[in-house]
C-alpha cells in the first residue's frame, strides 16, 4: 500500500502584537489617550452647565466656585464648553483617520499586490500629492463645498489618505515579497484571499501606528480650520473654535478660554503623537 506525502504550505508569519505591557511609558500614554477618548464620549454628560447657556452678568469672570475655569465674553461656562467640545474635537479627527486609513490601506495593498506599472504610477501620484500643501487643499475644498463639520471632514479625509497609502505601501510591498506569499499562490489561494487574510493582517499594526500619529495631526488641522472659521461654526463648542473666540478676550486680560482650549489641543496632540511614534518604533524593532 502506497502512501502519499503532502507538502505543507509554509505558514505566514504571526502578526505583530502591540507590546503595551512591556513598556510602562507606552502603557501610561495609552491610558492617558484612553481617558481623553472617554472624556470625548462622556464629557457632555459631565458638564455642569449647558454649553450654550449665556449669562451676561457673569461674562468674562475668572475662576470662581460657580465656574471653576471662568466664563467667556457671553457668560458661558468654559469648563462646560471644554467638556462638550471634546466630542466634536475628537469625532472629526476620528472620522478623518478612519476614512483615510481604510482608503489608504486599500490603495497601498492593491498597489503592492499588482506591482509593475500600476505600482509605479501609484508611487508617482503619491509623490505629486505630497508636493501640494494639505492645508491649502482643505481651504479650497471648504471654499467649494461650504463651511461646517461635514465638508471639513471630507476634505481632510481625502488629504490624509495619500499619507497613509505611502507608508503602508512600502510595508505591504515588503510583505508581498515574502516566501509564504508565493507558497500560498502555488497552493491555489486567490489574490483577494491572500491580500485580505494574510498581507492586510500583517500590515495592520503599521496602520494602527500611523492612525495614532495621524489622529494628533488631524485634531490639530481640524482645530486650525475651525480657528480660521472654516470648520465648526458658532455656537457649537469645539476646542479650535474656542481658541478663536477667546482672541478678543485676551486684549481685556481674560486668557482663560483660549488658554484652556489651547492646552487641551496641545496635550491631546502630544500624547497621541508620542504614542504613535512609540508604537512605530516597537513594531520597527520587531521587524
Amino acid at each position: 500500500m502506497s502512501t502519499t506525502t503532502l507538502k505543507r504550505v509554509p505558514s505566514r508569519p504571526r502578526p505583530f502584537r502591540l507590546p503595551l505591557g512591556g513598556d510602562r511609558f507606552l502603557l501610561a500614554l495609552s491610558i492617558v489617550c484612553g481617558l481623553l477618548a472617554l472624556l470625548a464620549v462622556f464629557g457632555p454628560l459631565l458638564a455642569p452647565y449647558p454649553p450654550a447657556q449665556t449669562n451676561i452678568l457673569a461674562a468674562g469672570q475668572g475662576p470662581t466656585g460657580a465656574h471653576l475655569l471662568g466664563t467667556d465674553s457671553l457668560g458661558r461656562d468654559i469648563l462646560s464648553r471644554l467638556l462638550a467640545g471634546a466630542r466634536l474635537s475628537f469625532a472629526g479627527p476620528g472620522i478623518i483617520v478612519l476614512v483615510s486609513s481604510v482608503l489608504g490601506t486599500a490603495v497601498a495593498v492593491t498597489s503592492a499586490w499588482i506591482g509593475g506599472a500600476f505600482d509605479s504610477a501609484v508611487k508617482r501620484v503619491l509623490n505629486v500629492v505630497f508636493a501640494v500643501p494639505g492645508i491649502l487643499v482643505a481651504v479650497l475644498a471648504v471654499a467649494l463645498f461650504g463651511r461646517g463639520f461635514t465638508a471639513l471632514v471630507i476634505a481632510l479625509s481625502l488629504i490624509y489618505t495619500p499619507y497613509v497609502a505611502r507608508v503602508v505601501r512600502s510595508v505591504a510591498a515588503t510583505e508581498r515579497r515574502r516566501p509564504y506569499i508565493e507558497a500560498l499562490r502555488l497552493a491555489g489561494l486567490s489574490g483577494w484571499r491572500i491580500c485580505t487574510r494574510h498581507i492586510l493582517r500583517n500590515v495592520l499594526p503599521i496602520v494602527l501606528a500611523q492612525a495614532t500619529i495621524g489622529f494628533g495631526s488631524a485634531l490639530m488641522d481640524f482645530g486650525a480650520m475651525s480657528f480660521l472659521g472654516l470648520g465648526v461654526q458658532p455656537p457649537s463648542a469645539e476646542w479650535g473654535l474656542m481658541v478663536s473666540d477667546g482672541r478678543s478676550e485676551i486684549l481685556d486680560g481674560a486668557l482663560q478660554q483660549s488658554l484652556w482650549a489651547g492646552t487641551m489641543i496641545v496635550v491631546t496632540v502630544v500624547c497621541f503623537n508620542i504614542l504613535g511614534a512609540r508604537i512605530s518604533s516597537k513594531i520597527g524593532a520587531k521587524r
